[in-house]
């Protein structure tokens, strides 16, 4: 018996800028199962993750979203993430400032409205960061700054494990990983689904992610529409073909599909015509911001001013990622973190 719909994308036609990437997308997944997306690098398939997410950089032209029988369509990110949406991010953002720890817990308390108590929550993060062999000192570094590939990706699934969301979905998060960082991660997926019965998403080109999952479907994406539906037979379809590249092949897939997403990154970079800068507080504002103008004479500046770690996080769910400076009371204007 096929389970009620949890996600349900409906005709769904996105873009970015003036560019559609989506050009009517139809998903469903139901509740308590795994679903896989694969596809061709520039198909869209992290494009639909944003598009789900609420990610302002993409705009939904046409179609819906519907969410627990809600239609989220219009919904800013942070309520959407409310509602129990959580999305892996395929290149872990660093912020800092924030510890993983307060990122975390503050998250938490966002989605329950409540405030936590601290010995409670501090215990529930030593046993999760333990189910991932994660080193404890992690959770009072600042969120992914100086983490390796394999931490920042075991931090995205510790937050995952910690807020355990209605629905989760896995940007690639088995990209760049060595064996034994994907025998982890993979276990923590696993782990979710055994503990909370949320459902997921997986975006991958690798099958490693799945060996110890159930998959429920598959679904296969090219240029922007999802082209064939299966169940775990297409997953081992796509694996079949895999295993007969030879390793030079596959090395070489691999290496394009780096090549793309740096030459994707360097892409957004150059299209963008305004730059971010987030003052921690109005002190900063009045000291730094004439001076940064001063120095960017030819920018189009837009400044963000916060009072705390909580206007900071709230201002990333609104934004859907990190601004192009951060200046903090702990940091001077040379220590900036420009990305």
């Amino acid at each position: 018996m096929k389970n009620e719909a949890l996600l349900e994308v409906n005709r769904l036609h996105v873009s970015a800028g003036e560019k559609e990437i989506l050009h009517g997308v139809d998903l469903t997944v139901g509740r308590d199962e795994t679903h896989v997306l694969m596809g061709p690098n520039g198909t869209g398939k992290s494009t639909l993750g944003y598009a789900v997410t609420g990610n302002p950089v993409y705009t939904v032209t046409s179609g819906s979203i519907v969410f627990d029988g809600e239609d989220i369509t219009a919904l800013p990110v942070n309520e959407r993430a409310k509602r129990g949406i959580f999305l892996s991010f395929q290149n872990p953002l660093e912020v800092p400032g924030v510890t993983l720890s307060a990122f975390i817990r503050s998250a938490l308390e966002q989605k329950t409205g409540d405030r936590l108590r601290l010995w409670d929550f501090k215990k529930k993060l030593k046993e999760t960061m333990g189910l991932l062999n994660m080193d404890e000192s992690y959770a009072e570094r600042d969120l992914n700054v100086g983490f390796s590939g394999g931490e920042k990706k075991k931090a995205e699934i510790l937050q995952m494990l910690m807020l355990e969301p209605k629905l989760a979905i896995l940007d690639e998060t088995d990209s760049g990983l060595d064996v034994d960082a994907v025998r982890t991660v993979s276990e923590g997926v696993r782990l979710f689904r055994e503990r909370t019965h949320g459902s997921l998403l997986i975006i991958t080109h690798s099958t490693r992610i799945l060996e110890a999952l159930h998959v429920d479907a598959a679904h296969v994406m090219e240029e922007g529409v999802i082209v064939r539906n299966g169940g775990a037979e297409l997953v081992d379809e796509i694996n079949s073909v895999l295993e007969k590249m030879t390793k030079e092949d596959y090395e070489q897939m691999m290496i394009e599909r780096e090549q793309y997403l740096k030459e994707e990154q360097a892409q957004e970079q150059e299209d963008a015509q305004t730059i971010q800068v987030y003052l921690w507080t109005n002190a900063l504002y009045e000291t730094y911001a004439p001076y940064i103008q001063s120095q960017l004479p030819d920018v189009n500046i837009e400044f963000i001013v916060g009072n705390n770690d909580l206007d900071f996080y709230k201002f990333l769910q609104q934004n859907g990622g990190l601004p192009d400076i951060i200046t903090c009371c702990r940091f001077s204007l040379h220590d900036a973190a420009p990305l």
